[in-house]
Order: C-alpha cells, then sequence, then structure tokens
C-alpha cells in the first residue's frame, strides 16, 4: 500500500508491506531507479516476517519537498538525514538497511555514524560513503570513462541534457550499467514516471557536483559531511554485494573494502547481474537480508 508520511524537510511517499510487528526493513533504490526496484525483493521478505518499507527518495515520484525554500540538495548527508527522520516520523527505533547506488549510500551513513539505529545493513556496491575531499585524485582511465555521465551533469549543457531528454538519458544509463540485464519497456517505464518529479533534476544536478566539491551543500547538515571526511567506519553486521557485468562501478567491485567494516563483514559477488542488483537479482539480494537476520536476530549483536 502507498503510503506518505511527513519527514524532515520532505512528505515521503513509500510502500509499507507486511506484518507491523515484524523486523522493520528499509529497501533504498539509488539513481536512475525507484521503489519497483524491489518488486520482487518485498514480498520475499514479507513471506519470512519482515515488516518491509520501501520509500522514494527525494526528487523521485510523488515523494515531494515540504517547504519551496529548502535546498534541492542531493548530497549524500541530506539523503541519511532524510533516512534518519523517515525513522523517527514512523517511531522505528531500529531496522535493518538494504540498499544500491543513492539509497546504499545513506544507508552505510546511517550504519556508520548512528550505528544505534541499524540492525544490520546491506549494501550493493560496498562501502558507499563518498570521500570527497579525495575527489580531485584521478582514476585510471577505465573508471573515469564509465563516469562520463556525472562530468556531463557537471555542464550547463548536462543539466539541460537530463531535463530534456531524462528518460532517453536514464535508459542509456540502465543499458551501460546492466548490459546483461534484458529489461522491458514496462520494466523502464514503470521507473521512469518518477523522474517527472519537479525536483529530479535539481537534486540529481546537484547530487553530482557536490560530490566533487564543485558547489557548496545544505548547511543544515555541514556538520554531518564533516564528520563523512574521516571516512567513518561501519561497525553493524553487514554483507556487501557486487555484480559482476556492474557497468559503472569501478574495476574489481568493492571486494577491498574490508577495511572499513569492524564488525561481522561479508562480501558477496554475484555473476550475471549489473548494477540494479535487487532488481536483477532479487532472490539474492533478498537472501542476504535474510541471512543477516537469522544470524543476529535483527538486533545487531557481533559475532
Amino acid at each position: 500500500m502507498l503510503r506518505q508520511i511527513e519527514a524532515g524537510v520532505l512528505r515521503v511517499a513509500y510502500f509499507d508491506s507486511g506484518p507491523s510487528d515484524g523486523t522493520p526493513v528499509l529497501l533504498l533504490h539509488g539513481f536512475p531507479y525507484d521503489v519497483h526496484a524491489y518488486d520482487q525483493v518485498a514480498p520475499i521478505l514479507v513471506s519470512q516476517g519482515c515488516r518491509v518499507l520501501v520509500p522514494y527518495l527525494r526528487g523521485y515520484g510523488p515523494t515531494q519537498f515540504l517547504y519551496p525554500d529548502t535546498p534541492r540538495s542531493g548530497q549524500q548527508a541530506v539523503l541519511a538525514h532524510d533516512l534518519l527522520a523517515f525513522l523517527d516520523s514512523l517511531k522505528i527505533s531500529t531496522a535493518v538497511l538494504a540498499g544500491y547506488d543513492w539509497g546504499g549510500r545513506a544507508a552505510c551513513i546511517v550504519a556508520a555514524l548512528w550505528p544505534e539505529r541499524v540492525r544490520a545493513l546491506v549494501s550493493a556496491g560496498g562501502y558507499n560513503i563518498q570521500d570527497i575531499p579525495g575527489s580531485v585524485k584521478p582514476q585510471i582511465p577505465e573508471n573515469e570513462c564509465r563516469y562520463w555521465y556525472q562530468y556531463y551533469f557537471h555542464s550547463e549543457r548536462g543539466r539541460a541534457g537530463l531535463i530534456d531528454n531524462r528518460r532517453e538519458l536514464c535508459r542509456l544509463l540502465w543499458r551501460q550499467w546492466s548490459p546483461t540485464w534484458t529489461f522491458t519497456d514496462e520494466d523502464f517505464n514503470q521507473t521512469a514516471d518518477s523522474f517527472e518529479n519537479p525536483d529530479f533534476a535539481d537534486v540529481v544536478i546537484h547530487s553530482y557536483r557536490h560530490r566533487y566539491g564543485l558547489v557548496p551543500g545544505d548547511p543544515t547538515v555541514e556538520e554531518t559531511e564533516r564528520r563523512l571526511t574521516t571516512l567513518p567506519r561501519i561497525s553493524v553486521p553487514s554483507i556487501t554485494l557486487d555484480g559482476l557485468d556492474d557497468g559503472v562501478a569501478p574495476l574489481g567491485g568493492s571486494a577491498s573494502h574490508l577495511h572499513f567494516f569492524t564488525g561481522h563483514y561479508e562480501h558477496r559477488a554475484i555473476p550475471g547481474v549489473g548494477h540494479n542488483l535487487p532488481q536483477e537479482a532479487p532472490h539474492e539480494f533478498a537472501q542476504a537480508v535474510l541471512s543477516l537476520i537469522n544470524e543476529h536476530d535483527g538486533k545487531g549483536s557481533k559475532p
């Protein structure tokens, strides 16, 4: 059932399924995707007694800003604060967090800075917290080539391109990032409707400029951004996932991210899967969540 709730600076639209007293699991999407990435994951988790919450991120679908003067920021810290506000509004003290791309970043930040709110973490793409001070250091050319869209968004031509050609551009990214995934027109179009949100372009452009230090952030989360410059470690039980055919992740994936995790940690690589991991491999994604819940009883205990 689609619901809405005021949380922080947003009126968040979200799906809520499963028993109200089940282990809370938040499933968080990224760019350029939406809640439909979890259409097959959520029922698996509900069948195992979980309460599953799938919110539209700021700038996507029916989620709206409450105030016209709120900065349309897409920086990493505001995504984390949106997540905390959502948990607070629903009066959820602790939850299992699972996500990828932008959603995985929000989940990693909350797990690192507010571990008391996180029972366990599943993060596709590994440790997703951005090293903004280190963003000036170039990567190998093969990785730089994968980020063409980010550099495009740094220009006003790129902003105009996203506004005018948002569906065509995002569909191209789907193909490049998941080259082995045969998605249908229906798969894409049901998600692409979320890109018609009036704040979508502003939030996306700010996200890809802020992560390179090209624009200022929202001053209300500046302290959180400062804390993130230390690349804080994650202590909650965690599983990271990589699709081995991910066309945008840095070469080598997240197998080298072990040092960012100080609690129970497992890395899983999934062949034949690209960037949109929960939609391409829903059973593997759901199994990662369930294995953490079963092993740690959903309470964030360490081995």
